[in-house]
Order: C-alpha cells, then sequence, then structure tokens
C-alpha cells in the first residue's frame, strides 16, 4: 500500500474521554492547564485524544509529556494509526497515570507520528494560590476521582 503521511487535526488534553456505542467521544474537562496544591505532586490521571487523517497507510503515534528543563517525565505507549485511503480519519485515546509534576512551569506536550515530531504544545503548571485571609496550613483539596 503506498503511503501518504497524515495531517494531525487535533490533539486534546482533558480528564476523562468516553465513547459511546455509535463510536462518537465525549470529551470531559478539556484543559490547558493545571493548577495544583503543592509540589512535587503526582497527577492522578488526565487523558489526551488525538485525531489523524488526510493520509493513507499505517503510522504508529508516540506521546511524551517534558518538563520545563526538556526532561522527559511521561510516555504513552505506541499506538497504531491506520488510513486506508485520504478521506478516513483516525482517533486515538492515551490515558496517563500518576504523572509526577516535580515544579510549576510550562510543561510540553509532543505528538510523533513515526518517531517525527509532528506536533508540540504547551501544558501550563502553576501552583494554587492561598486566598487572602485564608490559612496556608490547611490540607489540599483532594483531587476528583
Amino acid at each position: 500500500m503506498p503511503s501518504m503521511i497524515p495531517d494531525i487535526h487535533a490533539a486534546i488534553v482533558c480528564d476523562d474521554i468516553r465513547q459511546e456505542r455509535n463510536g462518537k467521544f465525549i470529551l470531559i474537562g478539556l484543559f490547558d492547564r493545571m493548577v495544583l496544591p503543592r509540589f512535587p505532586i503526582r497527577y492522578p490521571r488526565f487523558c489526551i485524544l488525538t485525531r489523524w487523517g488526510s493520509g493513507e497507510g499505517n503510522f504508529v503515534q508516540s506521546t511524551r509529556l517534558l518538563d520545563p528543563d526538556e526532561n522527559v517525565v511521561a510516555s504513552g505507549k505506541n499506538i497504531p494509526v491506520r488510513l486506508a485511503d485520504i478521506n478516513q480519519s483516525a482517533s486515538n485515546v492515551e490515558i496517563f497515570m500518576n504523572v509526577p509534576l516535580k515544579t510549576p512551569g510550562t510543561y510540553s506536550v509532543e505528538i510523533r507520528l513515526d518517531d517525527d515530531l509532528k506536533l508540540r504544545f504547551p501544558l501550563v503548571v502553576q501552583q494554587q494560590q492561598v486566598p487572602p485571609g485564608m490559612p496556608e496550613n490547611l490540607p489540599p483539596p483532594p483531587f476528583p476521582e
């Protein structure tokens, strides 16, 4: 089969992704930043949805999260991207669990196809600010389950 390298149509970070019986995806809690109570911390769970299209052939997608110093803090598994013709699209869902975040800063999400970087975007990680008048020694709020 001839190959035509696909374009990445979307890469979205969110809290959770569900799929209906008809194949449609439901994205819950889209975000571009994390506001956390303390550091270092392990972020319990987030998902990344990618959508590929306008290509043809078999490829492999990989995803990485890099810290502000460009160190890899999380890597997704290799995921096949199969497009029988240029009119098809392929959607992939990755779930990242217990990701170590040592410091606030601008992290980077990298999406690769056959080891070629196709998309890189920022994911801002911030320290939660204590509102004026609130004691600073309160326990942090729990993460949603």
